[in-house]
């Protein structure tokens, strides 16, 4: 038996044809034999056998045209079902065109209007009939193979997004989900439904829908809402302790043909902000790198990576990634041949920013024009018993390329600083000070364009926070947060980058760029909610543990010293720090000095020289630094 249903399945289009064939006949007959009242069809067989015989080549040509049999009525929609059934009318109308022509000329057929009726009416009847039962068996046999398995699904959005996504679960046998309801704040979709499920309520009530409904996991499908709405439904959903999943774009995914249900992600903490995304305008700002050639230093990190992808959309000369660390460089390197293929011109160079030589040989053998500079050592704890080691990168890393990219004739040089570099407490965060200060000297004398840009902490990037939380949440805890207070600002990579991107354009020299980055969030708050969208209850199904300030690290971030002033610039999320002045020939003496301990890897004197360059560098007690007056309350919980 199941060899023969495995037979009779790869033929589909015939058995499906025969299936029509017989009930389309069986329609005739029957109409015929009622209306005639002569069921054995005697003294009529001439004219049955006429008529038989046009129907079957009507039917079969009107159902070929209409293309029935290239359709899986297996996951047949309402559409499906309406173009069968004008195509059963067609067939008719058809069939009675040919024997009404066919009776007056030769008088061989003489139907009634009572024929034509009835013969429409029930082969139309028998042709929708047998879809609809194939395709409720179908539906009913996904749900017998999964259904005990099934997640009790809320959809939140009554919109295309949940259309598409309940049409994908009907027609996915693998599906883990089964939908309950769903929830929309638009009035006169309340209490309606949508295939078959119906809308419950608004957002405001989900915690309560929820409850009576025995809810597991909240989908969240709209994609064409405000940053702020999104953030309240998102922080109701929360409220749950229930698994919150999201979709992307809808009309993304449609258009990119990847099924909707593979889509299906976890609540990330971008999706937390509340605040709307920086946006890169190409047309404004990006001018200045088409037909360029564009070094990337560190281009295999996050940020140098996704500078690569942002650079590549922008039709550069020639592009060129630099990285010691092959293996990320060998990733964005087939990344960019799989998106662009030979419509990028572009390399990978492994190299260190310590090598000069080889920095020197890059820079004549290709014509740079703009330097993006991102190649740093930055994790933080590891840089305070690594004293030496940050210098010797970040520092002299950073001066080795300054002074070939003014030597060289770059147009522009983009430092990628950061907000550890302001009033630094730890090493980190006082040698990337120092490069700014690199940045404002070389843009005092060099016809280049040096600027540094700097911003707080990235989404995703490497060390973030954030992937370690997930991995916690995952495997049942505990998070570990340092400090319940912690406060620091955040930017997804692309945000980041397009602002940085922008900076390069606004380059007139010795700028430190410095970007908005919103509102300050509570390390503590971000973990919690994690949590939560995970479908726990924080301190109860996953524990909070603080681990107390590493060495280095503040409680808060700031993006400007005490003595820079703030300019505006033509971009809302871009400002300018005030250089602040200092003396060039002292400054120089300094890093002499201190290329020759870092270089004798003298730990001590390193951090010495450090504080003398640095007025700004301290090593704050752990769990004394204060947070500022305007940050320090409830107000980000």
């Amino acid at each position: 038996m199941f060899k023969l249903y495995n037979h009779l399945s790869k033929h589909r289009r015939l058995v499906l044809f025969v299936c029509d064939f017989l009930l389309w006949n069986l329609s005739y007959y029957m109409s015929f034999a009622i209306n005639r009242n002569n069921f054995l069809l005697k003294s009529d067989l001439s004219v049955f056998l006429w008529g038989f015989l046009i129907e079957n080549i009507c039917f079969t040509a009107v159902f070929l045209l209409f293309r029935l049999y290239d359709k899986l009525w297996r996951y047949a929609d309402i559409e499906d079902f309406f173009y069968a059934g004008i195509a059963s009318l067609t067939a008719n109308l058809v069939f009675m065109s040919f024997t009404m022509i066919i009776g007056n000329e030769q008088n061989r057929l003489n139907f009634g209007a009572q024929i034509y009726i009835s013969f429409a009416l029930m082969s139309t009847f028998f042709v929708l009939m047998f879809r609809i039962i194939y395709r409720l068996n179908k539906i009913l046999e996904r749900r017998n193979l999964a259904g005990k398995a099934k997640k009790r699904l809320l959809i939140v959005g009554a919109g295309e997004g949940a259309l598409s996504v309940l049409s994908e679960l009907s027609k996915s046998p693998g599906n883990e989900y089964i939908p309950i309801c769903i929830v929309d704040d638009d009035k006169e979709k309340l209490h309606r439904r949508i295939a078959g499920v119906k809308v419950a309520g608004t957002t405001y009530e989900i915690p309560e829908i929820c409850r009576k409904n025995d809810i597991e996991v909240i989908l969240f499908t709209i994609s064409q809402i405000s940053v702020a709405d999104k953030k309240r439904i998102l922080d109701t959903c929360s409220k749950t302790h229930l698994e919150v999943k999201i979709i992307p774009n809808i009309y993304n995914l449609l258009t990119s043909g990847v099924p909707i249900t593979s889509s299906i992600r976890q609540v990330e903490v971008e999706d937390l902000l509340g605040r709307e995304p920086v946006v890169f305008d190409t047309e404004k700002y990006g001018k200045y790198l088409i037909g360029q050639t564009v070094l990337v230093t560190g281009g295999g990190g996050s940020i140098g990576s996704e500078l690569c992808r942002q650079i590549a959309r922008l039709k550069p000369r020639h592009l060129i990634i630099l990285d010691i660390y092959e293996n990320n460089a060998y990733e964005i390197q087939q990344e960019l041949i799989r998106t662009h293929g030979s419509d990028l011109d572009f390399e990978v160079q492994i190299a260190s920013v310590r090598d000069k030589m080889k920095l020197k040989h890059i820079f004549e053998t290709r014509h740079i024009d703009v330097v993006f500079h991102a190649a740093a050592h930055k994790h933080v704890p590891l840089m305070e018993t690594n004293p030496e080691e940050a210098v010797k990168n970040n520092v002299f890393g950073t001066l080795n390329l300054v002074e070939l990219a003014d030597e060289y004739h770059v147009k522009n040089f983009v430092q990628i600083s950061t907000d550890k570099a302001v009033n630094p407490t730890n090493v980190m965060g006082a040698t990337k000070r120092i490069c700014e200060m690199i940045i404002q000297m070389m843009g005092r004398r060099s016809k280049t364009n040096f600027v540094a840009v700097r911003f707080g902490n990235v989404l995703g990037s490497n060390g973030s926070v954030i992937p370690l939380f997930k991995e916690q949440i995952r495997t049942g805890g505990p998070v570990t947060v340092t400090h319940p207070d912690i406060i620091r600002y955040f930017m997804t990579i692309p945000e980041a980058v397009s602002l940085v991107l922008t900076a390069g354009s606004l380059a007139k020299g010795g700028e430190i760029f410095i970007l908005d980055m919103g509102e300050p969030v509570k390390i503590r708050v971000l973990a919690e909610n994690l949590i939560r969208l995970s479908g726990f209850k924080p301190y109860e199904d996953i524990k909070i543990e603080y681990t107390g300030l590493r060495p280095g690290e503040k409680l808060f971030e700031e993006l400007l010293l005490n003595e820079e002033g703030i300019t505006k610039t033509d971009n809302k999320k871009i400002y300018i720090g005030k250089p602040i002045e200092f003396d060039n020939e002292m400054f120089f003496k300094h890093l002499t000095k201190l290329y020759y301990v870092a270089k004798h890897n003298d730990k001590d004197d390193v951090e010495k020289l450090i504080a003398e360059i640095v007025p700004t560098f301290h090593h704050a007690p752990h769990g004394t630094d204060p947070l500022p007056e305007e940050i320090n309350t409830e107000k980000n919980s």
